[in-house]
């Protein structure tokens, strides 16, 4: 069974359902080996993906504040091979973003063929941030998952393959997680009010999410939701959906190289012909 939930185009979202300390009764270290298991799978299929250059591949990392997007970027950098793959994050836009429409700053972000790149946030923030904090009329933020879904199968038609995964943490580990940084010394520098202040709007930021999640999944960019209480768990869940995404790609990238290298063996067998 899979260990992040993939949301159907017709699902009804309550988050409140979803258990986020959910491991499956695993113990940290067999969900590590586990992990580091997938992840040299993983490692081997953004190879074949960079050397067939037929495709590129996003992966797009929500939710709530402490929830792991940096923990998470940190366990994929392990095992993508940076060379191939880049972070892009999308904070609040800046003057020269805002005079544009919202996807525009987004558009720019995404992988070229061949390419992985990682969005820590993304396009959902304006319907999310803007919608909690009445940023714009409802009328306008509506019309935005429309947009979003069009956008998203734009990049699914020029073969880019799209993974958004939705760390779910609840709102009791929040707490902790914002506790423990001004206990630690070295993680005291992400302090902020802000986050409390937020924390404050979980009700409203949760309807958003839900919303967003059961709008915005579809057969070409699928949502998962990661139970991500345990940052090992949300690794492993992580991980194995980006495998399970990546292999039945793998035989045609295969069948692609195998192609490229008969090319390039007729051109060194007449350059050798040549020089005879």
């Amino acid at each position: 069974m899979p260990y992040a939930h993939k949301v159907s185009s017709d699902e009804k979202v309550h988050l409140k359902d979803v258990d986020s300390s959910k491991h499956d009764k695993l113990t940290k270290d067999i969900a590590d080996a586990t992990t580091e298991k997938l992840g040299e799978e993983l490692s081997d299929l953004q190879d074949l993906l960079f050397e067939a250059g037929t495709h590129s591949l996003l992966i797009v990392l929500q939710g709530m504040d402490t929830g792991g997007k940096d923990g998470t970027i940190r366990c994929l950098a392990r095992y993508l091979n940076m060379q191939g793959c880049r972070v892009a994050s999308f904070k609040q836009p800046s003057e020269e973003e805002s005079k544009h429409d919202f996807l525009w700053r987004i558009h720019q972000q995404t992988p070229a063929t061949g390419q992985c790149t990682i969005f820590n946030r993304s396009q959902y923030e304006d319907v999310l941030v803007v919608r909690v904090h009445n940023l714009l009329p409802k009328s306008v933020w509506k019309k935005r998952y429309d947009d979003i879904n069009h956008f998203e199968n734009n990049l699914y038609d020029a073969n880019t393959i799209i993974v958004k995964f939705y760390l779910h943490i609840s709102k009791g580990e929040q707490e902790q997680r914002l506790l423990d940084r001004e206990k630690d010394v070295d993680k005291s520098w992400k302090l902020s009010v802000g986050d409390w202040k937020e924390r404050e709007l979980w009700s409203d930021y949760t309807e958003a999410y839900e919303d967003a999640l059961r709008k915005c999944s579809t057969d070409c960019a699928p949502w998962y939701i990661v139970p991500a209480d345990h940052k090992w768990f949300r690794n492993l869940a992580v991980v194995e959906t980006l495998v399970e995404t990546l292999k039945p790609f793998k035989k045609g990238w295969h069948e692609k190289l195998v192609e490229l290298g008969k090319e390039q063996k007729k051109e060194l067998a007449a350059f050798r012909a040549k020089k005879a």
